[in-house]
């Protein structure tokens, strides 16, 4: 939990708990203990024009911090856990935290630049041999370039026996992987083959059970609502 030096901070949060890069910010928060108040933005309508005046790109999270507005979810994420260095994220102060932080960058740069986006390619394709293709490079891809990465998790990133900023930037995505695959969105493939991963596996496991990860989590509302929203994609791209 951070230390809050003097008198707390107030923090406004934007959100809406369907989405997963809104869903990073309130792990940080939740990690780091802060108190925070919540404004749902419902992202199935047009953006309203007051938020529009908050963030004009109408995306969420946004934090209002001390009156400061904050937004995008990797920016929002890595302010608040330099604001309150904990073992979330380590201040910058010696070599071996600046090591730490930069191993983080490295780790959820290589998810998301080499691996994030094959489950949305997945959901997306329309054919099962696509599918399962896309599936068996997915697996290929977390076993070539994210699995390394975790050969010291203890249980978490870099050694961690705590939530780091690896894991609140990327968990959102990992707890939709394995939800999605549950409920048949993704081919069970998936899943099995991050299984023959043990560093992966145990990692992800450990991820998709803490309390910062579950507590705004509603699986049956997010299968519905990702399932809608790739239903919709597909007719759209048909009528073109």
């Amino acid at each position: 939990m951070a230390h809050v030096n003097g008198n707390a901070p107030k923090i406004t949060l934007y959100t809406n708990h369907r989405c997963p890069w809104a869903h990073r910010a309130h792990i940080v928060l939740k990690e780091l203990g802060l108190k925070y108040d919540e404004v749902i933005i419902d992202l199935d309508t047009p953006r309203e024009p007051w938020y529009l005046e908050i963030n004009p790109r109408g995306l969420v999270p946004s934090i209002d911090f001390n009156g400061e507005i904050i937004t995008e979810s990797g920016i929002v994420s890595t302010f608040l856990a330099d604001a309150y260095p904990s073992h979330v994220f380590p201040a910058a102060g010696n070599p071996k935290d600046a090591l730490t932080r930069a191993r983080i960058n490295f780790f959820v740069d290589t998810w998301f630049t080499k691996a994030g986006s094959f489950w949305f390619q997945i959901l997306r394709a329309e054919e099962q041999s696509e599918k399962e293709k896309l599936s068996k490079d997915f697996v290929d891809i977390v076993r070539k370039e994210i699995e390394p990465l975790l050969h010291n998790a203890a249980p978490f990133f870099n050694g961690s026996s705590k939530v780091t900023l690896a894991e609140a930037l990327t968990a959102p995505f990992i707890l939709r992987i394995y939800a999605l695959t549950k409920h048949g969105l993704l081919p069970q493939s998936v899943v099995d083959g991050f299984d023959q991963l043990p560093n992966f596996s145990k990692w992800a496991k450990e991820v998709v059970k803490q309390e910062s990860v579950l507590y705004i989590w509603d699986e049956e509302s997010t299968v519905q609502g990702t399932a809608k929203k790739i239903e919709s994609l597909k007719a759209q791209s048909k009528s073109k």
